[in-house]
């Protein structure tokens, strides 16, 4: 073949030969270049020391190198805080955007040390050892940020974490000087030991604006749902002692008591219970015999004997967790590092991380007042669901309160979960422990085999002035294992609800709701109040339902009962007093394209208080407007949504000739 005539043996002739010394130049070039990638490269991946959290570290930077800033007497200090704050009204979502990984960034102001006018600090133990170790995970987490514009929830480094070593009138201006503070949206403080005597508020007594918190002694009254975070006290120990491994199972001692400053009356009621049952019970007290230091801390005494603390709790099926000066005890997370199932006895304490963590798998919340029936109820408890409850125990300890570092990602992920819901953990991802997996077998519903009692759920009363009846219904609903609140909707506008001192006493949460209107659909609205996914809607007449029956399926849609249901149908029903129940199963049989689950009947429907001057149903026209609802909401839908059901769900041995003990459900059927 022969060469092309554009070609030559050298090369393309139309390109004139480079000179030797533009070669060399551009050799030079490249090859410096080239060194400049290789060099970029090693130092983007070579281990170094150059992190985010150099500033948050006590090792590599001392709280005395801080700059110092000095506060002015006239400095503004913050509003007290505002109970009705919620994440849609006093923190900005838009600042933290969409982005791939649907996760928030965090940005940590940098450390300084804040001094009033005469050079006093605001607090008298400076930056804790706590606080920094909660920093440095933080900022060594995907959360963290050290661009401030790209930030959507903001860190002071000013240690609240105990208010007993804070001047709170100074701290307050110094959250008031943040440059970015904004009257406290989108800040976030920690604080584990609120209040002070004589009082000891439940929440820290800091003004702080808008600004969450996450508190480690909330109460019902001083907690704002959906917005602040309840925490753990952190408990020193946890760090400085390490437990041995010890399997589910029977224990020596089935109570033990080692908090050491119970209050009398506890206390005394707590001796009784030992005399009653005698081994079964250890009721340990602080040793009188040791000197005070870091080693009295660790041990507990009973009649002489020395225990080694913690690790006496191991040996005990059930730990007392009684309330002390505050809510918040640092003896929960000691308890449940032991495996021991805690026992807790604070009324209106919200327990931490309740938001996402189920806790009637871990613990046994008893009333105050029921203290000496203590014994009794633990008794009850099968032993399967106590080593159940041990196991759970542990992990929560391992997955939530073993660290700093654990207390604030887990802080972070729930309000992380929030902000980006459709991204949200899952109750399973909560909950169950890694090993745990769900069996593979699926029912004939697509469901799961058993509803999770973790959230449990909200039961709605709906009442007018059957007060005794009511009253009767709100006795057995609280009998149900996974009622998680009780809330009564009070229908009548002339006549005021019962006094509390008249309410059954029951061991959940009960709140009344006044309504301005009497409305039927007023069963459906979704009220603040209810905190749970599934919600039971029942009226006050409904006394012939037994706990199992309840406990065997519920869950319910309000909110889009409320606001999502076409038409006029929700009006329909307001004006007819009809029918609600109708318009629900249209609704949910709408969205899910699924038959309601039909459960075992009911030979009988008794309801002894129902006359005709007071129940609906008894009106000779009722039925007949049924029969209309459904054609007019079929009308309204444009379909027939609802299902044929063939499939009917019985529990287990419901009616075979087996001992009671073997039956999950002994009492459905029974009324």
């Amino acid at each position: 073949m022969y060469p092309s005539s554009k070609y030559s043996s050298r090369g393309p002739a139309l390109i004139p030969r480079m000179k030797i010394k533009h070669r060399i130049y551009y050799i030079t070039l490249f090859s410096v270049v080239l060194l400049g990638l290789i060099a970029t490269g090693m130092f983007q991946f070579w281990p170094h020391s150059i992190e985010s959290s150099a500033d948050w570290t006590m090792d590599k930077r001392s709280v005395h190198d801080a700059p110092l800033v000095r506060l002015p007497v006239s400095s503004p200090i913050p509003e007290r805080g505002d109970l009705s704050c919620r994440m849609h009204t006093c923190f900005d979502v838009y600042r933290c955007g969409y982005n791939p990984k649907n996760r928030i960034k965090v940005y940590i102001y940098p450390l300084q040390r804040f001094v009033d006018e005469v050079g006093v600090p605001i607090s008298s133990t400076g930056l804790s050892r706590e606080y920094n170790d909660l920093l440095s995970a933080i900022s060594d987490s995907d959360f963290y940020t050290d661009d401030v514009s790209r930030a959507c929830l903001f860190i002071p480094s000013i240690d609240v974490l105990n208010q007993n070593s804070l001047r709170v009138r100074e701290t307050a201006q110094a959250l008031a000087m943040l440059p970015r503070w904004d009257k406290g949206m989108n800040h976030l403080l920690f604080n584990m030991l609120p209040g002070g005597p004589p009082d000891y508020n439940t929440a820290l007594d800091v003004p702080r604006d808008r600004a969450l918190l996450a508190g480690g002694g909330f109460s019902t009254w001083t907690y704002r749902q959906g917005y602040d975070v309840s925490i753990p006290v952190y408990s020193p120990l946890s760090a400085d002692v390490e437990l041995p491994e010890r399997q589910p199972g029977p224990r020596r001692y089935f109570i033990l008591s080692s908090q050491t400053a119970i209050h009398r009356e506890y206390r005394a009621e707590l001796e009784r219970l030992k005399e009653e049952n005698g081994e079964a019970l250890l009721l340990l007290d602080k040793c009188s015999n040791l000197s005070q230091g870091a080693a009295s801390v660790r041990k507990r005494c009973c009649k002489g004997q020395v225990y080694d603390y913690p690790q006496i709790l191991q040996e005990s099926s059930f730990c007392v967790v009684l309330r002390g000066a505050r809510l918040g005890q640092a003896a929960l997370s000691d308890v449940l590092q032991a495996g021991c199932v805690p026992v807790i006895l604070a009324d209106s304490y919200i327990l931490p991380f309740s938001e996402v963590l189920d806790w009637k798998r871990a613990s046994v919340v008893i009333p105050e007042e029921k203290l000496s029936e203590m014994y009794t109820i633990l008794k009850s408890i099968p032993h399967r669901q106590v080593e159940e409850m041990q196991r759970q125990a542990q992990w929560f300890w391992e997955a939530y309160f073993s660290s700093m570092k654990a207390i604030g990602l887990t802080t972070l992920q729930i309000i992380n979960d929030r902000i980006y819901p459709y991204a949200a953990r899952s109750y399973e991802q909560w909950n169950n422990p890694p090993v745990v997996k769900w069996a593979s077998v699926n029912s004939p519903l697509f469901l799961p085999l058993i509803p999770p009692r973790a959230p449990g759920f909200t039961a709605v009363v709906l009442t007018y002035d059957r007060v005794e009846s009511l009253f009767r219904v709100i006795t057995e609903i609280s009998k149900v294992p996974s009622l998680a609140k009780l809330l009564v909707v009070w229908n009548n506008q002339n006549k005021s609800p019962p006094e509390e001192t008249l309410w059954p006493k029951i061991g959940v949460p009960l709140k009344v709701v006044r309504t301005k209107e009497n409305k039927l659909s007023n069963r459906f609205f979704p009220y603040d109040e209810i905190e749970t996914e599934a919600v039971l809607a029942i009226d006050d007449d409904i006394i012939m339902l037994t706990s199992d029956e309840l406990q065997f399926g519920y869950e319910y849609f309000n909110y889009l009962y409320t606001y999502k249901m076409p038409g006029d149908i929700k009006n329909w029903v307001d004006a007819h007093m009809n029918c609600e129940d109708i318009a629900m199963n249209f609704l949910v049989a709408n969205i899910t394209g699924k038959a309601p689950i039909k459960v075992t009947p009911r030979k009988k429907f008794k309801c002894p208080e129902c006359t005709a001057l007071d129940g609906l149903s008894l009106d000779q026209t009722h039925m007949v407007e049924r029969s209309e609802c459904i054609n007019k909401f079929a009308s309204v839908f444009g379909t027939m949504p609802l299902k044929v059901v063939e499939h009917r769900a019985d529990p287990v041995l419901y009616k075979d000739d087996f001992p009671e003990k073997l039956k999950s459900f002994p009492n459905i059927g029974s009324l």
